[in-house]
């Protein structure tokens, strides 16, 4: 696949790249997505809050939409991106294993990665019964003993918005700040426990979370424990464009920073997903996918239009408006 080239390539397999792709490719524009195989949602049992599809396992999800992707004519390369560069009016995408494959746009849907505490056995749970967004997995953990662990400004929040699925909360305060005064009296309203000290790791058994263990010994018996992590775009192979990750405004992390239709500080590169929105959900990348693609396809059409306008320019070869203008008269007058 070499010195191949395409309309767009698309950094990224996932919702947002897979929705954009789709679009894309029923434009009739050629497309390929460059995916690695690893999708941040692969330790959870399925998707949820995705309209039709709720509680598909992502895998399936994913496998449905690059087969509707194809139908349309695009293509799916499994492979790392290791650095893009422009070239000339457009793009070069090397990959790991030594591929250039060039297109005239870009549409990075490269996601996020969760910078989780360190805690010993988090991160093998992590997507299973140690969550961070009650819209995706809330449902699933109803009526059960949830601890929210404390690591930062957000852990009352966190707290306050488990309490919805179930009564039974405790905020472990661990290494993140303590409540404000109006906090203390929201979490003692609401009987949402608060413990005091650090959290030494998680209590497994069957392989399924039965408990919160802390620093001291104790064991707080749990079925699900809520993590907030620092989440950071990954655009690590984007910094020969000059695109770099920004902090986030709600201190969330780091993410790509674009307009509303998704274009990015490049020219030629947008963006959608995770990349660019680290709070939305699956369904929200998919439709993230579709804007950018829209945009990114109209973009394309007027480079196009342009062009049509020099090749229909071009047996004057650099002519003026006016010997355009002089060649019409002439050949109207000539009947022609």
């Amino acid at each position: 696949m070499d010195e191949l080239s395409f309309d767009v390539i698309v950094l990224g397999g996932g919702a947002a790249g897979l929705s954009g792709a789709l679009t894309l490719a029923r434009a009739r524009r050629s497309v390929l997505m460059l995916d690695s195989g690893e999708p941040r949602n692969a330790p959870a049992d399925g998707v949820h809050g995705f309209l039709t599809r709720d509680g598909i396992p992502p895998a399936e999800l994913l496998e449905h939409g690059a087969g509707e992707v194809a139908r349309y004519g695009g293509r799916l390369l499994r492979a790392r991106v290791d650095s893009v560069r422009r070239d000339g009016a457009g793009f070069a995408v090397a990959t790991e294993d030594g591929r250039v494959i060039r297109a005239r746009r870009l549409l990075v849907s490269t996601g996020l990665v969760d910078e989780l505490p360190d805690l010993p056995g988090l991160r093998r749970r992590w997507g299973r019964d140690v969550l961070h967004c009650p819209y995706c997995h809330g449902w699933e953990v109803r009526d059960e003993p949830i601890g929210v662990l404390g690591t930062g400004p957000f852990a009352v929040h966190q707290a306050l918005l488990f309490h919805q699925w179930s009564p039974d909360v405790t905020l472990f305060l661990h290494t993140g700040p303590d409540p404000s005064a109006e906090e203390w009296e929201q979490l003692a309203a609401l009987d949402i426990t608060v413990v005091d000290g650090e959290v030494a790791g998680l209590e497994v058994a069957d392989d399924q979370l039965v408990g919160v263990r802390l620093a001291s010994g104790q064991v707080v018996p749990r079925r699900a424990l809520v993590v907030m992590p620092r989440f950071n775009a990954r655009v690590d192979a984007l910094a020969g464009l000059g695109l770099e990750a920004v902090e986030h405004p709600r201190g969330i992390g780091r993410y790509l920073r674009t307009d509303p239709s998704g274009q990015t500080d490049a020219p030629g590169v947008w963006a959608a997903g995770n990349v660019t929105d680290p709070m939305t959900q699956v369904i929200g990348s998919a439709a993230a996918g579709v804007t950018a693609a829209g945009a990114l396809n109209m973009d394309l059409i007027v480079e196009d239009a342009r062009r049509a306008v020099q090749r229909r320019r071009s047996p004057f070869g650099a002519a003026s408006e006016a010997r355009v203008h002089d060649y019409v008269v002439g050949a109207r007058r000539h009947g022609i």
